[in-house]
């Protein structure tokens, strides 16, 4: 064969091999066995492998898998991935109907929903219609690369499909479940046991360990599956309007959906849908904890918006979990790093939907009294959202019990501190003792923590001696201690205590954002912390703010500003501040050096821009030396409005405000 006539073989089965992954996967309608399949396959990689320079990136064969190099790449999301916020009950579903149609101002909303795939998210991008990203959901802003592990997956389209009627993107992000069947979750176990290998706990545990191998061979054995449920990016002739036009049309690309989602009218045929498949859910072929509801409209989508964490036009409706009985141990009383008690009940192990729980907490001491629970009941407890522990109820009290119902410690378990309910309404007791051993523990260890301060080397085990040898009395000694103090410890010698200072000394050149995280702010999570940084770029100014411009902060609000204020007011906290500072830390966050073209100029963007991202376009208002904020006020001064813009572009007419289309934008940073 020549090379002209194996070229054209090379075409013929690749076309042919990505058709049948079409008709299998998309289709359901499988023209030839896995036998021929994989005879096809076999046929197209001996084929490139004699004619190695034929061998198309996007080949069929690439399913196959292979060593990548180690390291794990992180990959920023062109457009954030959100968490979905949980309901557990209909009368919960039906208070989140409520808000959708108050923040609409309509009485009838229209919804799609779709099935909860137990998987793990991602995000596939595809550049003119080649797949060239794949990545992992992470914390939403930033993922993992999983390109070529994700390349295995057959029902994910190398190349989109061309029918001739729908263009194909210039750019496209879509988002799905990649998941594991029951049948191969358990082929998989079962050749684990007889190689003698741990077991995998679950299908999903399966499908992320899967997804991380370095040896995407591996993965590709392991029948990987995909569902894909949304986008984040589409750029080209092809717009939708809502999610069901969306679900409908993206198989003529070639991708894989669920086939169980369904329009809703109605918030009752929402909830006749829920009750339907939640008894269904073990005639599926593969795990399902719930439904996705989604406000159908992409402009009402668009309206609603989201918060710091999740949108406010879908939500996630959890099916009961997997229930067990056993017997409560003891009830201990742990303390966190704010002080805050926290009820843990001890437990008789005992096996519940794969997993041996031995522990659950009672998460505060009202839901204890809410129980009625003590040391020797029986309980039912569940794994909710099938992950979870959690005590539903008490099924048989112990008679006779000698400490009777359980009671709030007056002391503190860990250093006999007053223990307090700062405000009638909250449900939280603290310990007041600001030197208290655990807190302080708990503090440093968040301190340290990787996503924080990243000093590694300063696990629990360390901690714990140097607070028993007194070497530090608050989080900022960290930056005091010397080699021969280390040399004191357990199982430290030179190399070792070198390596902790080394990385204790490292952090001090940490961003704001993750120093503010560290200081573990009540209510100030990492983004929260990054937001702030990001605003104020140096601690100093962050100390000064007053409540109101904190609140005044979209992200931020209320309870965080009333957090940041209560924490920067403490004498206590100036002081460690004033430790921190004498150390050397820094404090600052890092800014990109900024032009004047747009300077005191004020942006705010609404709607989907198609020829560069919000993110990016933020990005450029600020290098040029503009301000970008969140909400439409009569001191901003331009409106950027996309596709779809929501109430913003109302208000900013109504306001007088000069509105810019992306054309006029560009013009403008142009000048």
């Amino acid at each position: 064969m020549n090379k002209t006539e194996a070229a054209k073989k090379i075409k013929e089965i690749a076309d042919a091999l990505e058709e049948h992954n079409y008709r299998y996967y998309v289709l359901a309608e499988p023209t030839i066995s896995d036998k021929e399949y994989d005879e096809l396959l076999k046929c197209l990689v001996d084929l490139e492998h004699d004619f190695p320079d034929l061998k198309d990136p996007d080949s069929p064969s690439q399913r196959i898998g292979a060593k990548i190099p180690s390291g794990a790449k992180a990959v920023t999301h062109a457009a954030k991935m959100y968490s979905l916020d949980n309901t557990y009950s209909i009368d919960e579903l039906r208070e989140w109907h409520k808000r959708v149609q108050k923040g609409l101002s309509e009485k009838q909303v229209e919804y799609v929903v779709e099935l909860k795939i137990d998987g793990i998210s991602a995000a596939l991008t595809y550049h003119k219609g080649r797949f060239v990203l794949g990545a992992t959901r992470g914390d939403g802003a930033v993922g993992e690369d999983v390109t070529h592990s994700l390349k295995t997956v057959r029902s994910i389209p190398l190349k989109l499909k061309r029918d001739g009627k729908t263009a194909i993107p210039e750019a496209l992000e879509v988002r799905g479940e990649i998941y594991m069947a029951r049948k191969d979750f358990e082929q998989l176990n079962r050749k684990r046991k007889e190689a003698g290998e741990v077991l995998f706990a679950n299908p999903r545990n399966a499908t992320s360990g899967s997804v991380k191998l370095l040896d995407t061979r591996i993965t590709a054995q392991r029948n990987l599956s995909c569902f894909i449920h949304s986008f984040g990016i589409l750029k080209g002739e092809k717009e939708f309007k809502t999610q069901w036009e969306f679900l409908n049309s993206i198989n003529k690309w070639g991708f894989p959906v669920d086939p169980h989602h369904r329009l809703c009218r109605t918030i009752e045929e929402v909830i006749k849908y829920c009750e339907e498949y939640r008894g269904k859910r073990g005639d599926i072929p593969y795990d399902v904890d719930g439904v996705v509801i989604k406000v159908n409209s992409l402009e009402h989508q668009g309206r609603l918006g989201a918060t710091l964490k999740s949108p406010r036009w879908a939500v996630a409706y959890k099916f009961q979990a997997t229930q067990a009985t056993t017997t409560v141990k003891d009830i201990v009383v742990q303390v966190g790093r704010t002080g805050v008690l926290t009820p843990v009940a001890e437990l008789e192990p005992v096996e519940c939907a794969g997993v041996v729980i031995s522990r659950s907490t009672l998460h505060n001491f009202d839901e204890v009294k809410r129980l009625g629970i003590k040391k020797g009941d029986r309980v039912l407890i569940e794994r909710a959202g099938d992950v979870i522990p959690k005590i539903v109820k008490v099924v048989s009290a112990k008679n006779g019990s000698k400490g009777g119902p359980f009671t709030v410690p007056t002391q503190c378990p860990e250093c006999g501190g007053k223990i307090v309910k700062e405000k009638s309404e909250d449900v939280a007791y603290r310990c007041t003792n600001l030197n208290c051993p655990r807190q302080l523990e708990r503090r440093i260890l968040h301190f340290a923590s990787r996503g924080a301060m990243d000093i590694e080397g300063l696990g629990e085990s360390v901690v714990d001696q140097l607070l028993d040898k007194e070497l530090v009395n608050d989080v900022a000694d960290i930056y005091g201690l010397k080699e021969k103090d280390l040399l004191t410890l357990d199982l430290f010698k030179e190399k070792k205590a070198d390596n902790l200072i080394r990385a204790i000394e490292k952090s001090k050149q940490q961003p704001l954002s993750r120093f503010l995280f560290g200081l573990g702010i009540m209510n100030i999570g990492e983004k929260a912390a990054y937001v702030l940084a990001q605003r104020y770029g140096g601690l100093d100014r962050i100390m000064a703010a007053k409540k109101e411009d904190l609140e005044s902060i979209y992200e931020v609000g209320e309870v965080m500003a009333d957090s940041i204020t209560a924490y920067f007011h403490r004498p206590a906290t100036k002081k460690l501040i004033q430790k921190f500072r004498k150390a050397g830390v820094q404090m600052i966050e890092p800014a990109e050096p900024r032009g004047q073209q747009l300077a005191g100029k004020k942006f705010v963007f609404t709607g989907e821009l198609k020829t560069i991202t919000r993110g990016q376009a933020s990005a450029q208002v600020k290098k040029m030396g503009g301000d970008v904020t969140s909400s439409v006020s009569k001191n901003t001064d331009f409106v950027v409005a996309g596709e779809l813009p929501g109430s913003k572009y109302k208000k900013a007419a109504d306001l007088g405000i000069k509105i810019l289309n992306e054309q006029q934008f560009f013009d403008l940073i142009s000048e």
